[in-house]
């Protein structure tokens, strides 16, 4: 025999006082002049009883229905951006909403799917998230209540991006302090990436940073080797272009680790080590970057605060416009201080 639900009146009955009292000591209402004795027995009956409160009559009172929608491209199925997702789940518990997801893979008339889906559920916001941190249109139909953006920016939503910019400058001063004062190389330069927002605003901001650190520093970049595309075989190609200069750089920065991960291959067929002969430095921290030998010095994609922080600026009262995450910079084996010349 299925057990019937508890109801508010059965926790007011075991406490033995009215529906009303029971219901303002459940939602934290203030004023009540009750005492503590009797705060006390509404939440031991709730305990005792497994009560949960009903979301659909609440919604219906407050017009609320706690919960948000959560509208990706190809966030979902990535195993490296999976971090958004949890970071997102686990803030969006916290202040006991909901999370419905959705991936469009790209496809435009699957997203007007399912954002006629999430809308029709009357949730409370949305984040609209992209896999690749760009400039993207917000569609109409989502403008119609609190969104913010999520490793994407557009005109005036509210928007969290990774501070890309200020990790391209701890990369930069990592090799610095390590001696690194002249002949520092990048691997990664691509005029499509740094030119076009909706491509990319990582390559550009990244850039900025590397420049300014060095600028600071009294020098400038050394080699600069462009890539069709920021892949671990162009990243070996690139660095094999590098070992062919006739004074190659002490240290390399490349622009993501799986142009990192090319480098440390070419390295390794021409007999030099990391960091004795060339010191490495990166971004995004991959789940393989703390596997190589040495280990990858990168600024991490901080996925899953960044997904933490949608939610907050979304239930927030105060609005922001944009909120910068911190990347920090993972220390490994790869850096170290320039070859003796």
């Amino acid at each position: 025999m299925t057990r019937s639900r508890a109801t508010l009146a059965d926790v007011a009955r075991r406490a033995g006082l009215s529906k009303t009292a029971a219901s303002m000591v459940l939602n934290g209402r203030e004023g009540t002049r009750l005492s503590a004795e009797a705060h006390r027995r509404v939440f031991a009956a709730a305990a005792e009883l497994g009560y949960r409160p009903n979301v659909a009559a609440r919604s219906l009172r407050t017009q609320k229905s706690s919960t948000l929608a959560f509208i990706s491209d190809i966030v979902a199925t990535t195993r490296f951006a999976g971090d958004m997702i949890r970071g997102a789940l686990d803030a969006a518990r916290e202040h006991d909403h909901v999370l419905l997801i959705a991936e469009t893979q790209g496809d435009e008339s699957f997203e007007q799917h399912a954002i006629d889906a999430m809308l029709d559920r009357r949730v409370d916001g949305v984040i609209y998230a992209a896999m690749a941190t760009r400039q993207l249109v917000v569609p109409a139909a989502l403008l119609t209540q609190p969104v913010v953006l999520l490793n994407a920016a557009s005109g005036s939503e509210a928007c969290v991006l990774p501070d890309d910019e200020q990790a391209g400058h701890t990369v930069a001063a990592a090799l610095i302090e390590a001696g690194h004062s002249h002949r520092v190389g990048l691997i990664g330069r691509n005029r499509l990436k740094e030119a076009d927002p909706e491509v990319s605003l990582a390559a550009r901001a990244r850039l900025r940073g590397i420049e300014r650190a060095l600028a600071a520093a009294g020098t400038r970049l050394g080699a600069s080797v462009p890539c069709q595309d920021w892949l671990p075989e162009h990243g070996y190609m690139a660095m094999q272009s590098l070992l062919r200069k006739r004074t190659r750089p002490t240290a390399v920065i490349c622009m993501n680790d799986r142009l990192a991960f090319g480098a440390y291959q070419a390295l390794a067929e021409a007999g030099l080590g990391i960091p004795q002969d060339m010191s490495v430095v990166s971004f995004d921290d991959d789940a393989i970057a703390s596997w190589l030998r040495p280990g990858l010095s990168t600024a991490a994609l901080p996925h899953e605060q960044m997904g933490r922080r949608a939610v907050e600026l979304l239930l927030a009262d105060a609005k922001v416009d944009r909120c910068l995450v911190p990347m920090p910079l993972r220390r490994r084996g790869s850096v170290g201080p320039p070859p003796a010349s």
